[in-house]
């Protein structure tokens, strides 16, 4: 990669961090990234499955063809970094790293573009809601895999924590399969003053809370992996009233399905448990998300052999995530490989999803080099 590309990169990746655009919402990020490729020379098709794009290279006769997935929408988190180039947008923020995501497929496709030693087709995926909104299903459902046929799929997460530009691979799981936990609990309202008289949701809530907080640490294997947490809790409106409904909202993670059904499954007996000591009304409703994120073998040893060609270090060795990831869901249809590349030291309030994050531009030139060099590995390999 140039100074020049990087800089130009920089830019870009810094603009999209001053302009987020919460899941579903991408519009103006998408006209962004279409602005880009148009520049680069490089066609694109729009609007799949939602705001998402998919731009495509051929070079040469040989019919390999590789996919290469970035993701483009922010959270509804409020920015505290101070940067020049904070967010624009109250209430909203690159808190992930999506920005940089993005730019480093603009930068494997601006290598690319400029590289006539590889021959087949890549394919660019530039992906809508990511965070907990589908996007990866709404793609596929709108037709990525039979209209890009492409073979095998490759992608990656900046890292913090990780040493800036190293690359994980892991083999097997990389991330956890995420789902959305909604408890509704439904008593009678009524005085405070006279709780005789009512079913109190708020107190059956503080028992369900701690029945819950149970289900990890003695109903699940302590050699597997789980997490369930219970994050908000909504009711009541006077201090003097004891409310009539409570809702609790939390998420549950795993790496295996056989521990999903038996936390599943003690849920649903708590609900019951809490609704027979209480007289309430217990409702459990869990959507679970894609599943869980793992490389297939062929793929994970494509992905580290393109990091030995950028010149990364390669780490073989981290534990899985317990945070989710929906590209899981193109792992479904085709064999492929996800990996993290390190975002440098961990600061207090700028791990993933914190109010302080920043995605570290200095780790551009690794992450669209290995992106473009994972696709011409693939290819050669077919």
């Amino acid at each position: 990669m140039t100074p020049e590309l990087h800089q130009k990169l920089t830019a870009w990746r810094q603009h999209l961090h001053a302009h987020p655009e919460l899941s579903l919402q991408e519009k103006a990020t998408a006209a962004f990234v279409q602005e880009r490729l148009t520049e680069l020379g490089i066609p694109f098709v729009s609007g799949i499955g939602g705001h998402g794009i998919v731009a495509t290279l051929t070079r040469g006769s040989a019919e390999g063809r590789v996919g290469l997935r970035a993701d483009m929408d922010a959270l509804p988190i409020t920015e505290d970094t101070g940067l020049s180039y904070a967010s624009k947008h109250p209430g909203v923020m690159h808190a992930c790293g999506h920005d940089g995501h993005t730019a480093s497929l603009l930068g494997a496709a601006a290598l690319l573009a400029a590289d006539s030693s590889w021959s087949g087709t890549v394919d660019f995926i530039f992906q809508p809601a990511e965070e907990g909104f589908g996007g990866s299903r709404a793609m596929v459902g709108a037709g990525l895999f039979e209209r890009f046929p492409m073979e095998r799929v490759f992608g990656f997460h900046n890292w913090p924590g990780l040493e800036a530009g190293t690359i994980a691979v892991h083999d097997g799981a990389v991330m956890a399969s995420g789902g959305r936990v909604t408890i509704t609990i439904e008593g009678h309202a009524g005085h405070a003053g006279m709780p005789h008289l009512t079913r109190d949701p708020v107190m059956a809530a503080g028992h369900l809370i701690v029945a819950m907080q149970g289900i990890v640490s003695r109903s699940v294997d302590p050699l597997d992996t789980a997490v369930l947490s219970l994050s908000t809790i909504e009711g009541g409106t006077a201090p003097n009233q004891i409310a009539g409904k409570v809702t609790i909202r939390g998420t549950l993670r795993h790496h295996r399905n056989g521990v999903k059904d038996i936390i599943l499954a003690r849920i649903a007996e708590i609900c019951a448990g809490i609704a027979t000591s209480f007289d309430v009304k217990v409702t459990p409703d869990i959507v679970m998300g894609v599943g869980v994120t793992i490389n297939t073998p062929e793929e994970a040893g494509l992905a580290r052999m393109a990091a030995d060609k950028v010149r990364a270090k390669v780490r073989r060795d981290l534990a899985p995530s317990m945070a989710g990831e929906d590209f899981a869901f193109y792992l479904k249809h085709r064999p492929g490989a996800f990996v993290w590349i390190g975002n440098g030291p961990l600061r207090d309030g700028a791990e993933l999803h914190g109010p302080r994050y920043d995605f570290n531009d200095a780790i551009l030139p690794v992450a669209s080099g290995w992106m473009a060099e994972v696709a011409k590995t693939a290819l050669s390999a077919n």
